[in-house]
């Protein structure tokens, strides 16, 4: 009975280790967004998510950079057409600025302000305040380029 126990604690141990590397690798996997606005060009990074949309997207990304047409909706986000759809994980969240979102499973957002939604959280725009994202994302439409951070 004792080494029955031994065995099944050793057994959740690993399992829990094998479950927590998977999570750890992913949630440090980083893109780089190009934006080109009425501001000029920015280079932005950011760190995805751990979540099956979120490695959908970077999958996407791995054959090759996603540009996406992005315009200005409710002073609060840029959206454009991703061009594919993605798994969806809706949940009830507030975005923040920098928080990067798929939208019906078929449009990227970057926020820079807060909303309420059922969204899905691909990821979140390294480093940068509300001001400085306003300021990058300009006003009017921006085109933003995703593609996998070398």
């Amino acid at each position: 009975m004792k080494r029955l126990f031994l065995f099944l604690i050793a057994a959740f141990l690993l399992a829990s280790n094998a479950c927590a590397k998977g999570k750890g690798e992913f949630s440090n996997m980083k893109i780089s967004i190009q934006i080109t606005s009425g501001s000029g060009k920015s280079e932005l990074t950011a760190t995805l998510a751990n979540n099956s949309s979120a490695k959908a997207f970077y999958e996407l990304l791995k054959k090759e950079p996603v540009t996406i047409k992005m315009g200005d909706y409710g002073n609060f986000e840029k959206v454009g057409p991703l061009g594919t759809s993605l798994p969806r994980n809706d949940t009830q969240i507030t975005t923040e600025a920098g928080d990067i979102i798929l939208y019906q499973g078929n449009q990227i957002t970057i926020y820079y302000d807060k909303n309420s939604w059922n969204f899905t959280r691909l990821g979140k725009v390294d480093g940068v305040t509300q001001a400085e994202l306003k300021k990058v994302l300009g006003k009017g439409d921006v085109t933003a380029v995703f593609e996998i951070l070398n």
